[in-house]
């Protein structure tokens, strides 16, 4: 892997690039973890004001239509909404809403409303749906390269839910894969591994996670209103975890922090 650093960016499928380490912002948090709108402001701008130039700034995920949204055609989805401020959108939620969703992100796109295309909490077998649906539909319909590109996809990613498949799957396809929930909402940091690397490195539980995200080649998206921490969180450069220490935080485990929508069958 090159040397990275906070100005590192990924080249996605769309031609854009986007940053390798990204700002988790209070709206994309569970409903529970929202920590009110000055705070989040607040924390946003120490955001920016220590580099980060990537914000997940949804309701739920990075601009995502969530698995309640309405089907193609009608005119009040989530989706909406969200297209007046990103640049960049993703969506999900049953197949008929899935197809109708991308659709009308391709025409967002066409419109100058959005710039790359992506997909969160997707099984392999809703990538290959997608897939599949703008090749072998859309693109007979709307001409070949008219139809989209998958560019990104966000999951819950750590070392306890690594979605080795999923991961596999997105590297075959040129997709970019974010990481949310990058620090298990902090409940693995006495974890005897996390620990063991923290003292050898002389750093935080949080930084550790972090570190082995960047080096798995995913963009993590870490969310903290606490200024310190906001700092923390981006200084990961000057230091490398080692093949060995990558091992130990292996695990043969599936332990997410929440619902994981990757499971769901197509039909749901």
């Amino acid at each position: 892997m090159s040397k990275l650093s906070l100005l590192s960016k990924f080249k996605m499928l769309s031609g854009y690039e986007i940053p390798v380490l990204g700002f988790g912002t209070a709206a994309s948090a569970e409903r529970n973890f929202r920590i009110g709108h000055d705070k989040a402001v607040a924390a946003n701008i120490h955001a920016l004001q220590c580099g980060y130039r990537h914000f997940d700034s949804a309701r739920a995920l990075t601009t995502a239509r969530g698995p309640a949204a309405k089907p193609y055609g009608r005119p009040t989805s989530p989706a909406a909404k969200s297209l007046s401020r990103p640049k960049s959108s993703k969506g999900g939620g049953g197949p008929e809403a899935r197809k109708g969703t991308w659709r009308a992100l391709v025409e967002a796109k066409q419109q100058g409303k959005i710039r790359s295309m992506g997909v969160s909490n997707y099984g392999v077998h809703h990538l290959e749906e997608t897939l599949a649906y703008y090749i072998e539909e859309l693109e007979g319909e709307l001409g070949k390269g008219n139809a989209g590109d998958l560019s990104a996809g966000q999951w819950e990613l750590h070392p306890w839910l690594a979605h080795g498949d999923i991961v596999e799957w997105c590297r075959r396809h040129g997709v970019v894969v974010e990481a949310y929930c990058p620090l298990v909402k902090g409940q693995r940091f006495d974890e005897p591994q996390v620990k063991a690397l923290a003292d050898k490195y002389g750093r935080s539980g949080a930084q550790i996670l972090l570190r082995w995200s960047l080096q798995k080649g995913f963009v993590p998206l870490p969310k903290s209103e606490t200024p310190s921490r906001i700092e923390a969180n981006a200084e990961l450069y000057d230091f490398e975890l080692t093949d060995e220490d990558m091992a130990t935080l292996e695990f043969d485990s599936y332990s997410p922090t929440t619902w994981d929508p990757t499971v769901s069958p197509l039909d749901n």
